[in-house]
């Protein structure tokens, strides 16, 4: 297989061995430092606060991006804690909330809005709840790409205003090209730095070889507790 070298990233040799998780890395790279970008026009923006909607591989990958930033980060799931996830959010000195037992709007009204909200959740009504859990001049992303015809009842009026009045703006975010991918080769040697061997433990499902892509497939879709599936192709 060859390529051009202008669309390869280099990944350090430290770093050789979570490097499958640079991918999805990108994805949060691009939607974290978009909403920066398009905050920075009020001059004054200095987010304190962020929620992360999700605690799968992205979830969690945003998760330690927004704390390198300093951030103070509430994850939200579904899943009652304590399991794998909740511990690993713990670990990057965030907190960690479950939907079964509080709305992402309950847990706002009870504890403080959010100043940036990373949603990658593949649920589209909780949308609408982040929505109304924004603080002013607040930012959310929207990473999840959604099928289906799932429909909801909501306070258009009540969300419009507060779009308008408090200067709140919702972004998607999808693909990344080579800047994403050299800032999120920066961020993963910092989690090095800063948290150990954090990254090495989303890699919880490894299958051994191409050859085996059927046991791969079979792993993606069944595997219990699977944080990030992927193939060894060589040691």
């Amino acid at each position: 297989y060859v390529d051009d070298a202008d669309f390869i990233v280099k990944v350090p040799r430290g770093l050789k061995d979570v490097g499958v998780l640079l991918e999805p890395m990108t994805v949060v790279q691009k939607g974290v430092v978009q909403a920066f970008e398009i905050q920075r026009r009020l001059k004054v923006w200095k987010p304190k606060r962020a929620a992360v909607l999700g605690a799968g591989t992205i979830g969690l990958l945003a998760t330690l991006v927004l704390r390198l930033r300093g951030l103070e980060v509430v994850t939200f799931g579904r899943t009652s804690a304590p399991y794998l996830n909740s511990d690993l959010i713990e670990e990057l000195g965030a907190s960690y909330s479950s939907t079964a037992e509080l709305s992402v709007q309950d847990y706002a009204a009870a504890h403080g809005g959010f100043d940036l909200i990373f949603e990658c959740t593949g649920f589209s009504p909780i949308v609408f709840d982040a929505m109304q859990a924004l603080e002013k001049n607040g930012v959310l992303v929207l990473s999840s790409v959604t099928g289906g015809d799932r429909m909801i009842e909501i306070p258009a009026d009540k969300i419009n205003l507060e779009f308008v009045l408090g200067n709140k703006v919702m972004v998607g975010t999808v693909n990344a090209n080579r800047d994403y991918f050299e800032s999120g080769v920066k961020d993963m040697a910092q989690s090095v730095l800063e948290y150990g061997s954090w990254l090495s433990k989303l890699l919880t499902h490894p299958v051994a070889g191409l050859e085996n892509y059927e046991q791969l497939l079979t792993t993606l879709t069944t595997a219990k507790g699977a944080i990030k599936v992927y193939c060894e192709v060589a040691s």
